[in-house]
């Protein structure tokens, strides 16, 4: 136990594109950028970055590119113990101030209004196959950590979520923190305020320092 090195960590990254009123959501501009951002700022050692992917902010109609995106991570990856992978997701509170991290998913459709590809499901179970709508999956990030390096080391005003909703945010969550399980990588889902709250380039700082805590965590 003793005689093992740390664990290289792969951060793979998905946002959501247009969604609602929000003609340019801050995630996918955040998403599309990161790449380039940490080119220039670094990464700590021992961390790179996955793939890098923009969803529809959909549930139904996005699952099909987001399982692609996950089961293609488990078909090219190196199987060493030494690798860990984590799935970190974005998704936009449009009437949020500050960052969310979330804890939990629930097996729980229910969309207050239509998603971009117009699906509105009432009560629908997330997987069948979990049982009911109550059902809960968590993450197994460590978020108080994460939660302290945010707040406390970089200074920002970051909080942590019993719930992400019963929308396309948790609909995807639900999906990845089940693979997650299955497949031995962690998921985690952060909810981020529109840019008029936050601007783009205290987000983008945000997002380095994100993937900083998440693999100190790890």
């Amino acid at each position: 136990m003793g005689s093992e090195g740390p664990k290289n960590v792969v951060i793979h990254i998905t946002g959501f594109k247009k969604f609602n009123v929000f003609a340019t959501n801050p995630t996918e501009t955040l998403v599309s950028n990161v790449r380039s951002y940490v080119e220039k700022t670094g990464l700590p050692p021992g961390v790179s970055l996955g793939s890098c992917t923009v969803l529809e902010s959909a549930g139904e109609g996005a699952l099909p590119t987001l399982q692609k995106l996950l089961e293609s991570s488990v078909s090219s990856e190196n199987k060493s113990s030494s690798e860990e992978v984590v799935w970190l997701h974005m998704g936009l509170n449009g009437g949020a101030s500050k960052f969310a991290i979330e804890k939990r998913a629930f097996n729980e459709a229910t969309f207050s209004c239509p998603d971009e590809l117009g699906w509105q499901p009432k009560r629908v179970l997330i997987v069948p196959e979990d049982g009911e709508i109550t059902r809960i999956r968590e993450t197994a990030c460590f978020v108080d950590a994460i939660l302290e390096f945010l707040n406390k080391i970089k200074g920002y005003d970051a909080t942590l979520s019993d719930d992400a909703g019963r929308f396309v945010c948790n609909y995807v969550y639900y999906h990845s923190l089940r693979f997650a399980e299955h497949n031995g990588h962690k998921s985690l889902f952060v909810h981020v305020p529109p840019f008029s709250r936050i601007n783009e380039e205290t987000q983008m700082q945000f997002m380095a320092a994100l993937l900083e805590a998440i693999a100190i965590s790890c």
